[in-house]
């Protein structure tokens, strides 16, 4: 009798047991969907999606770092220093191209960088990178070393083309930079400081900016703008996708210390491209020209014009006779896009026109009063011409632009000068669109004095590349041009 009570007992407790464990369970069920509830509610009748960490990946540098480093070559150059006044004209560029100290015999020594862009040698880098270097020497990242030639500079968009001679190099390929897109990943090779094959990465921030670094006239700034850090001496290197291909060359940054200070900028790779294909088939850069000033289209100058809507760019002045206006565009024209691609910027403009040669031509969607219309406009070459220029064109005065004559001898006395010609009329060219005023008194060309018209034939006969002109203001103000021809 006493072993039933026993097993009795155990039997109930045991039942009791499952009983409030099932309770308590019944409870936990309640209070976790009630809890899920309020932890994931739903909006518009949808679940939020949570990602988690493995969802995502970081980019991937390294095969765009492994095709770029082999073709970016550290640059070495020997200048003899002319005077001051030469290196306070150049002087925007000597803080980022890492100039050290004259040597013994006064010689300055540079360094930057530059893009094989081609397994026979060219090689493409800035133009303040090399310009009136007496010896150009090329490291590449295997350590071989080479004199190189220049072929060619182009000061109006800061690029420059070298060669040295060797066979089946490392080279990088063009990609076409109007489809980089703002906010995409890219890398920047170069040699900041000396430290040879040195990669960095970021994004690009902007498109189509004007830093006003290449002293208007005639330049064309167009930079892509990135946070990759890019340092004194990656002057003239790569900017590359994440596919590495050449998207930019590196030529300047922003910066009140000389050192990278959040963003830089690069010569984008379709302007690039034309620079060195023309100096390398031509030995000249084939420039065409739109023949036209415009003003972006802003609230203020909407107001002031009276204008529907703030777009486009707001054509100020036309060229007579220019390519323009033999398509029939006007002076109070909005140009609305170009080829499809709508243009806001002054920059942007200056850049496609750069990509083209004289005689391409360009679908230009205009807005005249409410009127849209579309224009074919032949793009000219600098002497209002519609075919490519003839690189053995002596005609060095016509191209300048320019009537001289003898300035006065108390002229000359009063602004302590021994020689030079004086300007007494300025026609479009390219004395005109360097910036260069009436009156200015031509001393030297590329640092030879100029006493006659056939000196100014001379200092300029088959010269291809840069042109550097000092001279006088009748007000004793010193001033100093440069563009490329």
């Amino acid at each position: 009798m006493k072993r039933k009570s026993v097993l009795l007992s155990l039997l109930f407790g045991f039942s009791g047991a499952l009983l409030a464990m099932g309770a308590l369970y019944a409870g936990l069920r309640l209070t976790g969907s009630q809890t899920t509830e309020k932890e994931l509610p739903k909006i518009n009748n949808r679940a939020p999606v949570y990602q988690t960490a493995h969802t995502s990946s970081a980019p991937e540098f390294t095969s765009a770092a492994e095709l770029s480093v082999p073709a970016v070559v550290h640059i070495k150059t020997t200048f003899q220093r002319k005077n001051a006044y030469y290196d306070d004209f150049f002087s925007p560029f000597y803080e980022f191209f890492n100039m050290p100290n004259r040597g013994n015999n006064g010689s300055v020594m540079g360094a930057g960088s530059g893009v094989i862009i081609s397994d026979d040698g060219y090689i493409v880098t800035n133009n303040h990178v090399v310009n009136g270097a007496d010896k150009v020497s090329v490291t590449l990242n295997d350590k071989r070393v080479y004199d190189a030639t220049i072929v060619g500079t182009d000061p109006s968009t800061d690029l420059a083309l070298i060669k040295i001679e060797e066979k089946e190099l490392p080279y990088l390929v063009f990609a076409n930079s109007d489809e980089v897109l703002v906010g995409e990943w890219v890398l920047a090779v170069g040699n900041p400081f000396n430290l040879t094959s040195t990669v960095t990465a970021g994004i690009v921030s902007a498109k189509a900016r004007d830093i006003n670094i290449l002293g208007g006239g005639t330049s064309v700034e167009s930079f892509i703008q990135t946070d990759a850090a890019v340092n004194p001496g990656n002057s003239g290197g790569a900017l590359v996708n994440t596919q590495g291909e050449l998207i930019g060359i590196n030529a300047a940054i922003a910066s009140n210390t000389g050192s990278y200070a959040g963003y830089s900028f690069a010569i984008p790779s379709n302007i690039a491209r034309k620079v060195v294909l023309d100096l390398m088939n031509y030995g000249v850069v084939q420039r065409a020209y739109l023949g036209l000033t415009v003003a972006e289209v802003d609230g203020a100058l909407a107001k002031e014009y009276g204008l529907e809507s703030v777009e486009g760019l707001y054509i100020t002045e036309i060229v007579p006779k220019g390519a323009a206006y033999e398509a029939g565009i006007d002076a109070g024209d909005i140009i609305l896009s170009i080829n499809g691609e709508k243009v806001n910027q002054n920059s942007r403009l200056n850049e496609i026109v750069a990509e083209h040669s004289p005689g391409d031509k360009l679908k230009i969607e205009i807005k005249r009063g409410k009127k849209i219309m579309i224009k074919t406009v032949e793009l000219q070459n600098r002497r209002g011409e519609t075919k490519l220029m003839d690189p053995n064109d002596n005609n060095i005065i016509s191209y300048l632009g320019a009537t001289f004559e003898d300035p006065s001898q108390s002229e000359l006395q009063r602004l302590r000068l021994e020689h030079g010609l004086k300007i007494v009329e300025l026609q479009e060219g390219a004395l005109k669109n360097a910036g260069v005023q009436n009156g200015f008194i031509v001393t030297s060309i590329n640092h030879q004095p100029i006493y006659s018209s056939a000196d100014i034939e001379n200092a300029l006969a088959g010269k291809s590349g840069g042109v550097l002109i000092e001279g006088v203001y009748p007000n004793g103000m010193k001033a100093y041009y440069g563009f490329g021809i």
